[in-house]
């Protein structure tokens, strides 16, 4: 089919044909299409606009060489009035205009479900969209805060154990500077009794000497050195983390 070109009003012939019985075939104005649909026998006849897609012509049967009027219900096929009582004979037929109308009508309305559907369809989409982008971010939120929770966990645990470290390695360290003050004493008695040896060496050998020397000998064995306490020793016992080991610390989530 094929778009008209402007024709002008076959009834009034002065006014532009703006409007097509598909009934009578024939081009009205305005005034005549209003005319014509108050006539009793054509009150009922269907206009469509001159714009819109129309025949330039009228098909006709190949066989008959006459024009389509009627749509045969049983082949779907547009015929001829010869063609009712040839091959289509006992079939069911309705007028041509009609059934172009209602096929016209169902292809309106299947149209119009389906973009009606299609309408439905991207609107679910798009409500689905925005519930997953906020299950992802809430998943995102639960994630960070677990992470937090983890880190604070561990910041906490690695405080109380530089304090645990801090507190026994200064009772160590108290013990060995305790024993350190010890052989100092020991030190300073020992550097004591060998000046005083020096003196006495200087001194006129008698009986007075050898006593001295004997009450020397004596502190001597008194001055008794302390063994060496055994010295503190920390290491730290590393354990190897992977990235596994982290991940497991966190829940897991699931996308279906």
């Amino acid at each position: 089919m094929a778009q008209a070109a402007s024709k002008t009003c076959e009834i009034c012939v002065s006014a532009p044909g703006s409007q097509y019985c598909l009934d009578c075939e024939q081009y009205y104005c305005e005034n005549c299409k209003s005319l014509h649909k108050r006539q009793k026998l054509s009150t009922n006849h269907q206009f469509q606009n001159a714009s819109e897609l129309i025949p330039e012509g009228k098909s006709k049967c190949s066989q008959h060489k006459e024009e389509f009027t009627l749509m045969c219900n049983t082949c779907n096929v547009p015929v001829c009035t010869s063609c009712v009582a040839g091959n289509h004979n006992g079939h069911t037929f309705s007028k041509l205009v009609d059934a172009i109308a209602q096929l016209r009508g169902e292809n309106e309305k299947q149209i119009r479900d389906k973009t009606k559907e299609a309408n439905q369809n991207i609107t679910k989409i798009e409500n689905s969209l925005k519930l997953f982008d906020n299950a992802v971010e809430s998943v995102i939120k639960a994630i960070n805060d677990q992470s937090n929770m983890i880190k604070s966990m561990i910041d906490k645990s690695v405080a109380q154990m530089i304090v645990s470290v801090k507190e026994q390695s200064k009772k160590e360290k108290g013990k060995v500077e305790k024993s350190l003050s010890t052989a100092k004493s020991e030190l300073v008695a020992g550097q004591n009794l060998d000046k005083r040896r020096r003196d006495l060496d200087k001194t006129r050998p008698d009986e007075t000497m050898v006593q001295q020397i004997n009450k020397m000998k004596e502190e001597i064995n008194r001055l008794h050195i302390k063994s060496l306490p055994e010295f503190p020793k920390i290491s730290f016992d590393s354990k190897a983390v992977t990235e596994d080991d982290i991940k497991k610390l966190i829940s897991s989530y699931t996308l279906r």
